[in-house]
């Protein structure tokens, strides 16, 4: 039986750019860089974002973007601080989408390497309660 999420892992082109967002704008805290040794496929960097084990390993980007991606949650009181954050470092950024009211808010931005981030005010029980209103 699965007990919970273990990791994610990303693939980037550069990983002193990655850190740079997963702790500058997510507020990650690095907890690993395997330096020049190659426990793994390549070089590798361990991050822990909320108690959530993060791996960045080194190679290429994306081919292309899609609308897959990671959610983290935030505060909504947070959002807009989120938004500095995000434009600070020039990402491609989108704001939210069409939603009904009560299921939150969501920041989307692009990384250098093509993957999809989200930032979300909202919950899972926030949005079937909304839902189930009609």
């Amino acid at each position: 039986m699965v007990e919970g999420l273990s990791h994610l892992t990303f693939i980037a082109a550069d990983l002193d750019r990655m850190e740079a967002i997963l702790t500058g704008i997510l507020g990650a805290r690095r907890i690993y860089d395997s330096d020049r040794a190659e426990f793994s496929l390549s070089p590798e960097r361990f991050y822990d974002l909320a108690g959530l084990w993060i791996a960045v390993m080194q190679g290429d980007p994306l081919p292309t973007r899609s609308y897959n991606h990671v959610a983290f949650r935030i505060a909504d009181a947070d959002y807009d601080d989120y938004l500095t954050r995000i434009r600070d470092q020039g990402l491609d950024l989108r704001e939210g989408r069409p939603r009904v009211v009560g299921e939150g808010r969501s920041i989307y931005f692009h990384d250098h390497d093509n993957h999809l981030f989200e930032l979300h005010s909202g919950t899972l029980q926030e949005r079937l309660a909304r839902y189930r209103q009609g």
